[in-house]
């Protein structure tokens, strides 16, 4: 190791955060529960299921595919509003 080597790595580590990332937080921004998606879990998965299948279909970075992608993202972050709300909490 380097003189420098040190240095460079405590302002590293300094620069990037510590600890978890939460499941409901992308990039320090809060998720966004999409509400005009189905207000019920089954409902979520089928639509979740129909979503996979045509991001599936896509050829790898078309249209379609990102907005199969897009769609699964929603539907998975309102399934986790489900979820959490539910008594238990499922999970």
């Amino acid at each position: 190791m380097a003189k420098h080597d040190k240095d460079r790595k405590k302002n590293d580590a300094k620069e990037q955060p510590s600890g978890g990332h939460h499941a409901a937080k992308a990039h320090g921004q809060p998720a966004k529960v999409d509400g005009s998606l189905p207000k019920t879990r089954d409902e979520l998965l089928a639509r979740h299921t129909d979503a996979r299948r045509r991001r599936n279909a896509a050829p790898l970075g078309s249209d379609e595919f990102r907005a199969a992608v897009d769609e699964i993202g929603r539907i998975e972050v309102r399934v986790a509003a489900i979820e959490r709300d539910m008594v238990p909490p499922k999970g």
